[in-house]
């Protein structure tokens, strides 16, 4: 049995995922999103995958901590972004108890492809989790999938509305969104949403 319900099915597809996710350029991924986040501070990369962000993110000067809870996406990580700038931790949503045990807080804290995997009350057990790693002034991106769920996957149609509910309470208030996104691998049947977020001073 799984110790993450959400990280089904990756460990077997970590080389083809490697490979797929570096397909497109961190830059893409984020086109709209980066303009709006700080050009310094520590970023938190949460359910890093494969490394691309995190790579993008210590190429543009900044000190990243990728949590990612496979070990077999976590090794391609660290074999693609050896950067001294990235700290790699085997951690996982909903209670992220090792990057919260640190005490520290960031300036940018990343759900790149990832909040699908948690249902309702993970989210509602991780929502507080997340915001409490958000540095005063910091930012928060999600992005969100809409669309059919792969075979051996766990995943959940989220959207925006529910994520804003969500994250009120502590002080996270929208600074941009985007629905429809299409998929940057070209599946025609997969859309996204973007949400970033930036938590009160």
């Amino acid at each position: 049995m799984n110790k993450v319900p959400g990280t089904q099915g990756y460990a077997a597809e970590a080389d083809e995922l490697a490979v797929r996710y570096a397909s497109f350029t961190f830059e893409d991924a984020h086109k709209g999103v980066l303009k709006l986040l700080p050009t310094s501070g520590k970023v938190l990369d949460i359910g890093a995958g494969t490394g691309r962000d995190a790579g993008g993110f210590a190429a543009r000067g900044h000190d990243v901590l990728a949590v990612e809870p496979t070990p077999e996406m976590r090794a391609h990580g660290e074999r693609l972004h050896p950067d001294a700038r990235i700290e790699w931790m085997d951690d996982a949503l909903p209670d992220l108890a090792r990057v919260r045990a640190r005490g520290e807080t960031f300036a940018i804290v990343m759900l790149t492809a990832v909040w699908m995997h948690l249902d309702e009350g993970e989210r509602r057990a991780a929502m507080p989790n997340v915001a409490a790693l958000v540095a005063p002034g910091g930012y928060l991106s999600i992005s969100l999938r809409h669309g059919p769920v792969p075979p051996g996957r766990r995943m959940f149609d989220i959207s925006i509305d529910e994520t804003l509910a969500l994250a009120a309470p502590f002080g996270l208030m929208e600074v941009f969104r985007r629905d429809g996104t299409r998929d940057e691998l070209n599946r025609s049947d997969i859309s996204w949403s973007r949400l970033v977020m930036r938590k009160g001073s």
